[in-house]
């Protein structure tokens, strides 16, 4: 008859010295439910990228001058919406006021409700929205940006509610890549939408780019619902062995009565390094998101089409460079080549460095093919900055790093919603001398964000993070095993 303990031994056996699942299977990363979620976080923010950027270059081709011949043979140029610079600014920036309330609700109710949950529904919601763009936007400019706004509302839950998610299913030791991999599908969703909305609007005329996308948003959130569960201890199809090694990673912070020290969270300087990273990244992307179609378009001379394809190669470098980032910062820190700290600083600040001279490398390129270049070297090795600020939150206080998230996404939201606008002021001509000053900006800030960061940063668990209500990991696998049915009698009746 096997005995509980010798059943407990055997599940121990299938991991290795380091705590890790045997490696003879490790390469079958679609085995381990863990990587399933990851997969599934992959594809709900490349939808969630896909139906922010659409409107970036749906709106070239709802406001480009189109030949118009009249009956008497007269040639005039007309313009489907005829918005100016200052008016399209304000349009693509509107996601952003509502996108910016839900980042600290979205993280405190995540971690009550589930993050799963939550996250699902912001995807979906957003999506349907998408479906009536169209409509809102033919009703007149007030009704598109009411609805951008009120998509704003819904996706700005997203990403705190993926650190709810982590907090569940990320062992300490694959956070990086975990979350890389799930962040990448930001990238990739704005690589794949880019061409592919140029294409759309191209063939089918602007509208289908929002039916197209809203429909696969929905696809994507009836899988997700019947995919994924919100912790490791609810999947019917997880392994003992991937049960066990999780919980045990996540130790005592699994699972907790949580209390937040608010004063604590808003004066601590690792926070607000975090926070401010965010904020310099997203600047640069933002800029870049909102703005790269109609520089190619104004600066480069590129029509629609091509338009939609050179955008999207600054986001295909980092969606390529931002997994393999994620896998060197876990390697580095499994082999002990570095400690946290110091693998999140030289990874965020880093990035930052380089950003900063390939953007300056854009202001003063000669040619297109330089400044392309520039740009695809500044927004690929930003991947190591997502390597460093975004996963700290684990770090620094794991069983707060969903609210965390939430306030750092808050202010990293407002590049959002300043530099479209801001850009639609300074890029009035358009002239190249224009466009520098918007790239010189954006340097400025990645390198502000560089020095905050390298000063005040910290790989540590936080002092005001430590909680002292625990559920004790040996009781919390007794408990989750008696909810699977994994009690003596289940042992014995095993050797029956």
């Amino acid at each position: 008859m096997v005995q509980r303990s010798e059943r407990k031994d055997n599940l121990g056996n299938r991991m290795n010295q380091n705590g890790n699942e045997d490696e003879t299977s490790s390469w079958k990363f679609w085995r381990k439910r863990r990587y399933v979620v990851a997969t599934m976080a992959f594809f709900g923010f490349f939808m969630i990228y896909a139906l922010r950027v659409n409107l970036s270059i749906a709106i070239v081709a709802m406001t480009e001058n189109k030949t118009l011949v009249l009956e008497n043979g007269t040639i005039s140029y007309t313009r489907e919406f005829d918005w100016d610079s200052t008016v399209q600014g304000y349009v693509l920036s509107s996601f952003f006021y509502g996108y910016i309330t839900t980042q600290l609700i979205g993280g405190w109710f995540a971690m009550r409700i589930g993050g799963k949950r939550l996250y699902g529904v912001g995807v979906a919601a957003t999506a349907v929205l998408t479906l009536a763009t169209p409509l809102a936007a033919n009703m007149g400019v007030t009704s598109l940006i009411l609805l951008r706004v009120l998509e704003g509302v819904f996706e700005g839950v997203t990403y705190p509610c993926i650190h709810a998610v982590w907090s569940q299913w990320a062992p300490p030791l694959e956070r990086s890549r975990l979350a890389t991999i799930a962040f990448t599908g930001s990238y990739a969703g704005t690589v794949v939408s880019m061409p592919a909305c140029a294409l759309l609007a191209k063939w089918f005329g602007w509208p289908s780019i929002f039916y197209v996308f809203g429909i696969v948003g929905i696809f994507w959130y009836s899988l997700w619902v019947v995919l994924i569960s919100e912790r490791p201890s609810e999947d019917p199809l997880i392994t003992d062995a991937e049960l066990r090694y999780i919980t045990e990673s996540l130790g005592e912070n699994a699972e907790k009565r949580i209390k937040y020290p608010w004063k604590s969270i808003f004066t601590s300087m690792p926070v607000w390094s975090i926070v401010i990273a965010h904020f310099s990244e997203n600047w640069g992307f933002y800029t870049l998101l909102t703005q790269l179609p109609k520089y190619l378009k104004d600066i480069l001379d590129f029509d629609l089409a091509k338009t939609g394809a050179m955008a999207a190669l600054p986001y295909l470098a980092m969606s390529i460079t931002l997994p393999l980032s994620g896998q060197l910062a876990d390697w580095l820190l499994v082999k002990g080549v570095f400690n946290v700290t110091q693998v999140r600083k030289m990874f965020n600040c880093g990035a930052f460095i380089s950003q900063t001279v390939f953007m300056m490398g854009t202001a003063y390129a000669t040619s297109a093919t330089v400044s392309m270049i520039c740009l695809i070297m500044a927004v690929g090795l930003g991947a190591f900055a997502w390597a460093g600020f975004s996963v700290n939150h684990l770090d620094i206080a794991p069983t707060h790093a969903s609210v965390l998230m939430g306030i750092g996404n808050s202010f990293a939201t407002l590049p959002g919603i300043v530099s479209p606008i801001l850009s639609g002021y300074i890029v009035t001509t358009p002239t190249k001398g224009e466009w520098q000053v918007v790239f010189y900006v954006t340097a400025a800030v990645y390198l502000f964000g560089c020095l905050f960061y390298w000063t005040f940063a910290s790989g540590e668990v936080q002092s005001w993070a430590k909680e002292s209500e625990t559920l004790q990991p040996s009781n919390r696998l007794e408990k989750i095993e008696q909810q699977r049915g994994i009690d003596n009698q289940t042992f014995q009746n095993d050797d029956m």
